[in-house]
């Protein structure tokens, strides 16, 4: 293995112990040899699919996982009984790794390249099985190497559940258990390898709750007070706002709750909203005036209206410092090559999204390095890049072409595609945690630039209040 240089550090950050170099092949060497057993674990919590809050069994798992290695566990903290903190070693640097685990509604498939349900509630169509899996993996190839090389320092994996609309992390952030944290990394299941700088939009959503009075639609209608009516007054509203608002924001909804039946007048009903930009302040002052509309739609249909603030995150605060050594090592490590069998699948989802070829080399290539993203989703490891210099990448566990939240996500997630894909990141975030504890040049620079980019006047306010964690908004 050649060996690793950062381009664009100092030469002082760019300085390895003598024997760094073996020290290195050989965590690479453990998790190729581990492979197998990561990749088990992936696919007993694809097979779970449990959602946001109710990640019980894979919590579990990956619980043991860590403390069959010698990590001490705290568990349930920030008033989540599936959030926990997995720690091995003391003093400074604290490394965090970040790890997921919840799973979509509705989104049930097999592993098989063509559309075919698996009768389950959920599926792991955002590949957080694989997150959880990669990001344990490297915590622990990162305590063998502090344990061998009697290193100084802390690691710490986070085990974040309810990513997906639940902001899990913002929750821990607002305990302050990242208060002590030095550097945040992270990484993402995707289409393609890469590492440049990451963006995510700023995130409000809320449930508004329409309360009218029940009758039977066609012997009393007069005596009734559509609760849907109420809903649908407030989306219409709503989608009467989207010419007057910023051309970047979204605006989504589905009506969770529309009544039971056509002939009796609803009583109540329910529809659940997300605000997006990639400005906090701006999504602020759209969620505010979604709530005028809701209010405005109770008025005008004599009913009532409540709602409950679900999730809020802030947008993702890139820091280039490790942004660019992320890359180096993801660049090392390299990408994904299929044998035949995983080239016949990943044709075969690759045609199902419309594609007339494989672009088989955005799965074995790294992607160029940017400075510059633009955010499509949100993700509430925002909060987290605004309480402490935090780097992200992805690797390609689907097939390239492939979108997040798509049953063909799923599929791929359930193969051997997807464990080959969440060992790359594992191996990135290995050497990026290496890097790190030799080099505390490393980390007080990017300490400098997490100032820097947030301002010496930020103070961190959630956006979703203090209301405690939703940890019924799936069931």
């Amino acid at each position: 293995m050649k060996k690793l240089v950062f381009l664009g550090l100092s030469a002082l950050l760019c300085m390895q112990p003598s024997n760094s170099q073996e020290t290195r092949e050989d965590l690479l060497k453990t998790l190729d040899s581990k492979s197998e057993t990561y990749g088990a674990i992936a696919q007993e919590i694809w097979e779970l699919a449990e959602m946001g809050y109710l990640e019980h069994k894979s919590s579990a798992l990956l619980q043991k996982t860590l403390a069959d290695e010698g990590f001490s566990i705290k568990k349930g903290v920030a008033g989540i009984p599936t959030a926990f903190i997995a720690e091995y070693g003391s003093g400074s640097p604290v490394i965090a790794i970040l790890g997921e685990y919840d799973a979509l509604p509705g989104l049930s498939q097999q592993a098989v390249a063509e559309k075919k349900s698996a009768n389950k509630a959920a599926g792991h169509a955002c590949g957080h099985h694989l997150f959880g899996t990669a990001s344990t993996a490297a915590a622990i190839a990162a305590k063998s190497w502090l344990k061998k090389n009697n290193g100084k320092g802390t690691i710490r994996f986070y085990g974040c559940p309810a990513e997906e609309g639940g902001s899990g992390k913002v929750y821990m952030v607002r305990e302050g258990l990242f208060n002590d944290v030095d550097v945040a990394l992270h990484w993402h299941p995707g289409s393609q390898n890469a590492a440049s700088a990451g963006a995510a939009l700023a995130n409000k959503s809320a449930k508004f709750r329409f309360h009218g009075t029940s009758a039977h639609a066609a012997g009393a209608p007069e005596r009734g007070r559509s609760a849907l009516d109420g809903v649908e007054a407030m989306n219409v509203m709503v989608n009467m706002m989207r010419e007057h608002i910023p051309q970047e924001a979204r605006i989504h909804y589905v009506i969770t709750d529309g009544g039971k039946a056509p002939n009796v007048v609803p009583n109540f009903a329910e529809v659940y909203y997300y605000a997006r930009h990639n400005r906090r302040d701006v999504v602020i002052d759209i969620f505010d005036r979604i709530v005028k509309a809701g209010e405005g739609a109770a008025l005008g249909t004599g009913t009532t209206m409540d709602y409950e603030m679900i999730g809020g995150t802030h947008e993702l605060l890139p820091n280039l410092t490790l942004q660019k050594i992320m890359h180096s090592n993801l660049s090392k490590v390299g990408g994904v090559s299929y044998s035949d069998d995983e080239e016949v699948f990943a044709e075969k989802i690759s045609k199902s999204l419309g594609y007339e070829n494989l672009d088989v080399n955005r799965a074995i290539s790294v992607q160029p390095y940017k400075e510059e993203a633009r955010a499509y989703g949100s993700t509430d490891v925002g909060d987290v890049s605004f309480t402490v210099p935090t780097v992200g990448m992805s690797s390609a566990t689907w097939v390239p072409g492939t979108p997040a939240h798509s049953w063909q996500a799923v599929a791929a997630g359930g193969t051997s595609i997807g464990n080959k894909g969440m060992m790359v990141a594992a191996k990135a975030l290995t050497l990026t945690a290496v890097d790190l504890f030799e080099n505390p040049g490393i980390v007080t620079k990017a300490k400098a630039e997490l100032e820097e980019r947030r301002g010496k006047d930020f103070k961190y306010i959630p956006l979703l209040g203090d209301r405690p964690p939703a940890l019924d908004y799936r069931k």
